[in-house]
């Protein structure tokens, strides 16, 4: 009775510790291959009419299908010709059903072309089945610049091939297809000068941050559909192809819903599939991508200039949602600078991702992740790490900063992670379970892992983390070893390690591991431990 009481304690202690509330209980359980989704019963297939209500560890508003006044307009009753580029005319259509009070413009049938159209209020463009909007791969086609944010900077440029801003109640439904720019300007002078903070500085007014591409200067790439300061957006139905840049794009919106869409972008380079960048109160259900980059990504603003803007990304749920290929199944960041929290994504399937769970920042990029849960999740044949955390970035990009040491003094641009939750997760196949690639000022603090079957080639790798708890984990590994590096306050709670010869060997290193022990394990412990726990007084020895 007092083993019991005792652990009921620390459990609910550590549940305080990460935020967790009441939403988690932290009972055994059986196998997490009993819950978990396959392939069969997730993505845009799976769509139903509906939209069961959202049950999150946070407080979410009541998501429902936008309706729309009984006025529609199909373009052709606007002049659109599809031999001919018929922009002005849906743009036409597209303005004189909002200035009516709203409702539906139609794109029928056929193959059309176009450059960008802007949505307006109350208006949902619908792209009919067997539809086809071919945009144009020329700038002069999305000119004059727009306000718009690229790679979490604020400028003016092209904006995106579906554009809104400061608009309410929008939507683009349908099952017909979206189909991105061929070879031409847009692509050719996209900017390659350097990576975007260092062509914009944050002091420079956004109203003077210019890229309209004329005399062959060069743009910033436009994004597929991207609704900036929207309240109120819809998203259903369409499959987008041949991006030139990131595809679905809410910046700055409340209220956004995005479901059975289909995206493919595999082989575009930065073609992430969809982007929710400081953003809140948003559900994505029942999508398919497959991405050149990362599939499902959460962004808050880039360093400088996002902490200006200073807007989080909040109240997300990604759900019943499948990632085939691409760089990462669900990724956070790089830009973080707003803040990414209260992320919950659950039932979703990732097929031959890079990465399965995707954490990224960097020392100048300032805000962080908090309070972000993964449940009932399935990854396969993955091509990189189940879990990593990958905070300092490489070289190319921030220059000495990617070097772990010195530690360098905590500013308004160190970045953290903590209070991540993930459980019921079945892991299939990947190259190695948990990485962790954290900032020594900044170490990753409260990851909880519970429940889970993975198998994979290596196990843990950790550096810079101070509070890592795995409980009731089977673990299939080909390697023994697991690594840490300034690794503090980590248990292994009830976790079955089927490594070679059933041995674990640890290395650890650096004088802040400390409090890293073994609870119930198969093997009870490392072979070369005396004890079950290690350390700082360990290590020293």
């Amino acid at each position: 009775m007092k083993t019991t009481l005792l652990q009921k304690r620390f459990l609910f202690l550590v549940a305080i510790a990460i935020g967790l509330g009441s939403y988690f209980t932290f009972e055994a359980t059986a196998s997490p291959q009993d819950s978990i989704p396959t392939k069969a019963d997730v993505g845009a297939l799976k769509l139903p009419e509906t939209i069961a209500p959202v049950k999150a560890p946070f407080q979410m508003p009541k998501f429902k299908k936008p309706v729309f006044p009984k006025l529609s307009l199909v373009i052709t009753q606007k002049g659109a010709k599809q031999d001919e580029m018929p922009t002005k005319a849906i743009q036409t259509a597209i303005e004189e059903v909002s200035r009516k009070g709203g409702g539906t413009v139609i794109v029928p049938r056929g193959v059309w072309k176009t450059g960008r159209l802007s949505l307006k209020s109350n208006v949902n463009l619908h792209i009919e089945e067997g539809a086809e909007l071919h945009f144009s791969g020329e700038i002069e086609d999305y000119r004059p610049a727009v306000f718009t944010r690229n790679e979490g900077v604020e400028m003016m440029s092209l904006g995106a091939l579906i554009y809104a801003n400061g608009q309410e109640n929008i939507a683009v439904t349908g099952k017909g297809k979206l189909i991105g720019p061929p070879d031409g300007s847009v692509r050719k002078q996209v900017m390659k000068a350097d990576v975007v903070e260092n062509i914009i500085s944050a002091t420079t007014p956004v109203a003077e941050r210019v890229y309209e591409g004329y005399n062959g200067s060069p743009v910033f790439l436009p994004m597929f559909i991207s609704p900036i300061n929207c309240k109120n957006v819809y998203i259903e139905g369409v499959s987008l192809s041949n991006t030139a840049f990131w595809n679905i794009v809410p910046v700055y919106c409340d209220g956004v819903i995005i479901r059975g869409i289909t995206v493919n972008s595999v082989g575009i380079p930065r073609g992430d599939g969809i982007d929710i960048e400081s953003s809140k109160n948003v559900l994505i259900e029942y999508c398919t991508l497959s991405c050149g980059d990362d599939c499902f990504t959460i962004k808050a603003g880039r360093g400088e200039d996002g902490l200006r803007v200073n807007k989080a990304t909040e109240n997300v749920v990604v759900r019943y949602c499948l990632a085939r290929q691409g760089h990462g199944g669900i990724t956070c960041g790089s830009e973080t600078a707003g803040m990414i929290r209260n992320l919950y994504v659950h039932d979703c399937v990732f097929d031959e991702t890079g990465i399965g769970v995707r954490f990224k920042t960097r020392r100048p990029r300032g805000g962080g992740g908090e309070n972000l849960y993964y449940e009932r999740i399935r990854m396969m044949n993955l091509k990189g790490t189940a879990f990593t955390f990958d905070m300092l970035g490489s070289s190319q990009y921030v220059g000495k900063l990617a070097s772990r040491l010195p530690f360098r003094e905590v500013n308004k641009l160190t970045p953290l992670y903590r209070n991540i939750v993930a459980r019921n997760i079945v892991i299939e196949q990947t190259p190695e379970f948990i990485k962790v690639t954290a900032i020594p000022e900044s170490p990753l603090r409260n990851f909880f892992v519970e429940n889970v079957d993975v198998t994979c080639k290596k196990l843990i790798g950790v550096h810079d983390a101070d509070g890592i708890i795995l409980r009731n984990v089977n673990i299939h590994s080909s390697d023994s070893l697991i690594e840490i590096l300034d690794g503090r306050n980590i248990s292994f709670e009830k976790v079955n390690f089927n490594t070679p010869n059933n041995k674990i060997i640890t290395e650890i290193k650096g004088e802040l591991s400390h409090n890293i022990k073994f609870e119930n394990c198969r093997p009870e412990k490392p072979s070369e431990w005396k004890t079950s726990v290690f350390t700082s007084a360990t290590l020293q020895k």
